[in-house]
């Protein structure tokens, strides 16, 4: 689940301290399954997760509801059930880190101490970077798959939407699951067609980046779709203000250096927040030195990189990567292995090359499954033409993914990719 934007103020440690063997941060994807796997390895182990939330989410499939093909009630389930079995669960939440003496304060002032930490509380979705967003979110057309249930009012929207200008965009800032902004307007633009409006209807992406996809491999068949479906693209167009009663958004457009002002009006506009690592660790020495405040982990070992009994994966940490589930499902195995062999007093062997899976929605019955490591690689898993969208990996995003996800991944079961081409009935 995403973390919440303010800190507890003034912590005071309580006079009542907690120890745990290996303390958890984060009882989302990276949390619950790096811990269902260290106890897969050693059941004697002492781990503890830190998660204030009592609900569990499959971020994933929100653009399955965005577009009428979930309700967003099947996407959660309660957190309990997803606690692995010999885990502590402490419903609370991190105020500060304190890495040199081996311990943190909880929201509620409680002091933890811990011989390992790994953090792993997912990514903050920073709304108030945005004028206007927060109060505009909700109503006025304004949407965002991003939004837990906001979803619901996406499909809304895009049901009831009788034609007009149709924007979707993307910020400034690395987000979790990048092909997400896109894939809502390809669905949405499906629907446009089927229902008859489309005609009439005048969709454009604005990203802040320079292109559509951060990986070259996949931005001439994106492109192909973009053009087939007649979407106006408008690059380095970063998403500033919206002015909700009036329905106009605000872009800094930035060509050759120089950056305009350029306000666009809108009948429906998906926003994609600005991102970053949550606020108790940029206020930490856990962070990098940078305003996103990532947690500064090497990438092939996911070890921090000033504290040797501190690790991270997910989307807070310092990964150069996409931030999906896919890539936490590759990050895993290779921490709980370096982990345990620090414990044990071995060498950090395991690395992990920067894998990550981006299935990119392309349309109902569309996808193109974009997999990839950290030079942009392609890193198929199955030995099909990755660049081509195809009807299998929509039945793979749709169907398969969801149940891998529940049933295996945060089980800490192994070899998933295996699970998923049995399923699918591929070999690679």
């Amino acid at each position: 689940m995403t973390t919440p934007n303010s800190l507890a103020k003034d912590p005071q440690p309580s006079a009542n301290p907690a120890h745990h063997q290996i303390l958890v941060v984060g009882g989302g994807s990276a949390g619950i399954t790096v811990t269902a796997q260290l106890l897969r390895q050693d059941r004697s182990l002492d781990i503890a997760i830190l998660e204030p939330a009592d609900r569990h989410a499959y971020q994933p499939a929100w653009t399955l509801v965005g577009a009428g093909c979930l309700a967003f009630e099947d996407t959660v389930k309660p957190e309990a059930d997803c606690i692995p079995e010999g885990a502590t669960w402490l419903r609370n939440g991190v105020a500060q880190f304190e890495p040199d003496q081996n311990y943190l304060v909880t929201q509620t002032g409680q002091k933890i101490s811990y011989d390992y930490l790994i953090v792993a509380p997912g990514i903050q979705l920073d709304w108030d970077r945005i004028a206007g967003l927060k109060e505009a979110l909700g109503k006025n057309g304004v949407c965002s798959n991003y939004l837990p249930g906001g979803a619901t009012y996406t499909w809304e929207l895009i049901q009831q939407f009788q034609g007009g200008n149709a924007l979707f965009t993307f910020p400034a800032t690395p987000i979790k699951c990048a092909g997400a902004p896109q894939k809502v307007m390809y669905l949405a633009d499906d629907s446009f067609r089927r229902k008859g409006v489309r005609a009439t209807t005048q969709i454009t992406y604005c990203t802040a980046t320079p292109k559509i996809f951060g990986v070259p491999t996949f931005i001439p068949p994106l492109m192909q779709v973009v053009e087939r479906k007649g979407i106006d693209l408008k690059v380095s167009h970063n998403l500033k203000a919206i002015h909700g009663e009036a329905k106009e958004a605000v872009f800094d457009v930035t060509i050759d250096g120089v950056t305009e002002e350029v306000t666009m009006p809108y009948d429906l506009l998906h926003v994609a927040p600005p991102m970053s690592a949550p606020d108790f660790i940029k206020a930490s020495k856990l962070a990098i030195a940078s305003p996103l405040g990532w947690v500064d982990v090497d990438k092939y070992t996911l070890q921090h990189n000033r504290y040797a009994n501190v690790f991270s994966l997910g989307d807070a940490s310092s990964l150069p990567n996409s931030k999906t589930a896919a890539a936490i499902r590759r990050q895993a195995p290779v921490l709980v292995q370096n982990l345990l062999a620090l414990i044990r007093k071995g060498s950090l062997d395991a690395k992990y090359n920067g894998y990550s899976c981006c299935p990119l929605i392309t349309g109902y019955g569309k996808t193109i499954m974009a997999e990839f490591d950290y030079e942009g690689n392609p890193y198929p898993s199955f030995p099909l033409d990755p660049t081509q969208e195809r009807y299998s990996m929509w039945l793979l995003k749709r169907h398969t993914l969801p149940w891998v996800y529940w049933n295996r991944m945060l089980k800490g079961a192994d070899h998933e990719g295996n699970v998923i081409r049995r399923l699918t009935g591929m070999r690679s």
